[in-house]
């Protein structure tokens, strides 16, 4: 029997300094680089890690002076030399041939891929009311279309929704496509994710991007496990590949690593996303678009699933929302007790913000878990985030770097944290802390007296 022929993949390369282009413009690599692979020397320029460093190329497109490049080990080098070689034997062999199967079926599979086009947007909604994670991903969509050349849609699902679509178009979406209904009033797995199999089978796009909300997770799944297709949860960061195909990173094995994750052989290839990790785009409200609306065959009767009272989180559950918070004080492991954490309390109030925590703290009883701020938690995007005794675990770091500027307090000058953090003060937090806080009040005190 003739052995099977294995396939080799395309190698993705790793990113490189040109030497004497950079020109400090400001850490934009560093802070674009997802998987963490890129820290800043002393005079503004990259090292990159290349155990850590993915091949994604986001550090290339954010360089205004080109001074980065992909560049291949001699080990890469030699499989994209095979690499080749196999796509022009392939390329040469008959079709059905034994050593040509592997890409045959690589051509079948390309040529059913170039039905789907378009890049598309759940617009997740409650009693009309939008959520933001949607408008966050329309603005990382638009990034995705322009650079795959395809249209940016939004999907809409509900019942006297038709005014969620020119808010659509005002955060980027050139076409929605509008499924309103009595049948869609309320949030109801079935119903939903058979809307949007409808949709997809009709239309075909190559990319669905939904929120990694409760709601999102649970439609995202359904709607994979119906078209038979892939799905990557809690994506830290989406690019396309010199392929076409979506990079998807995300951590993995408990976020110690960032993987980044394509589906070739299926399509829509799809990702989900947690709230505030995409930058909210700018809106303009003079965009317009078209709107197609669809009428699937759903009624009533066939949904197991009924709507016997809708309970508001709002009003019975905890009343501070820390993904929404523009300033919060977090602690962690360093706060040795419950009691220690009223002195982040006192701060936080002071700025006017919400204190959060990390996993340890929870782990501990000291906070809720609706306060934890990391992979197992919220991620947050505040203007302001001060991190109190918290070492800077990856799981925790993912939660909260994109901060507009991170403030550390550990007495561990070697801790993770300081490596992300704007500013950095090594002490005793419990020290520190309070003589914050009153200098705020006499400089508050001070600007009231005025």
């Amino acid at each position: 029997m003739e052995e099977k022929k294995k396939k080799i993949r395309k190698p993705l390369g790793f990113a490189r300094l040109i030497p004497k282009k950079c020109i400090a413009c400001g850490a934009r690599c560093e802070v674009e680089c997802k998987p963490l692979a890129i820290i800043m020397n002393d005079i503004g320029e990259p090292i990159i890690d290349l155990e850590k460093c993915t091949g994604c190329q986001r550090c290339l497109k954010v360089c205004p002076v080109d001074a980065l490049e992909m560049f291949f080990t001699p080990e890469q080098l030699k499989q994209l030399e095979e690499w080749e070689l196999a796509r022009k034997e392939a390329a040469a062999a008959a079709p059905g041939a034994a050593e040509g199967r592997t890409v045959e079926v690589e051509t079948k599979a390309a040529a059913k891929f170039k039905e789907y086009s378009g890049v598309w947007v759940y617009v997740e909604q409650t009693d009309g009311k939008p959520a933001i994670v949607s408008w966050e991903l329309l603005g990382a969509g638009a990034n995705l279309s322009k650079t795959l050349g395809v249209e940016l849609c939004a999907v809409i699902i509900g019942h006297g929704v038709e005014d969620l679509c020119q808010e659509a178009f005002a955060y980027g979406a050139t076409k929605t496509y509008l499924i309103d209904a009595p049948v869609f009033r309320h949030y109801r797995t079935e119903p939903y994710y058979k809307a949007i199999c409808h949709l997809v089978r009709k239309f075909k796009p190559e990319i669905i991007l939904v929120g990694a909300t409760g709601l999102g997770r649970d439609l995202a799944g359904a709607v994979a496990t119906d078209l038979a297709t892939g799905l990557t949860a809690d994506c830290t960061g989406l690019d396309i590949d010199d392929r076409g195909f979506l990079l998807q990173t995300r951590p993995a094995f408990g976020g110690n690593i960032m993987a980044t994750i394509l589906t070739e052989r299926t399509r829509p290839q799809m990702s989900t996303v947690r709230p505030h990790v995409m930058t909210l785009p700018a809106k303009d409200s003079s965009r317009t678009g078209m709107v197609i609306r669809e009428s699937p065959a759903i009624e009533e009767e066939d949904i197991a699933v009924k709507m016997l009272e809708l309970i508001d989180d709002s009003k019975h559950g905890q009343d501070v929302d820390v993904a929404a918070a523009e300033v919060i004080v977090s602690g962690g492991r360093g706060m040795m007790s419950k009691e220690n954490f009223k002195i982040l309390q006192a701060l936080a109030d002071e700025l006017g913000g919400v204190v959060g925590s990390s996993r340890s703290a929870v782990e501990a009883g000291w906070m809720p878990q609706d306060r934890q701020v990391g992979q197992t938690g919220k991620t947050v995007r505040p203007k302001i985030y001060i991190a109190c005794g918290i070492s800077g675990a990856i799981q925790h770091l993912v939660g909260m770097q994109s901060s507009d500027v991170i403030i550390a307090i550990n007495r561990d000058k070697q801790a993770p944290i300081f490596e992300v953090a704007h500013y950095g003060i090594v002490g005793d937090l419990f020290k520190i802390v309070p003589a914050v806080t009153e200098r705020i009040k006499e400089l508050r005190t001070k600007n009231e007296q005025k």
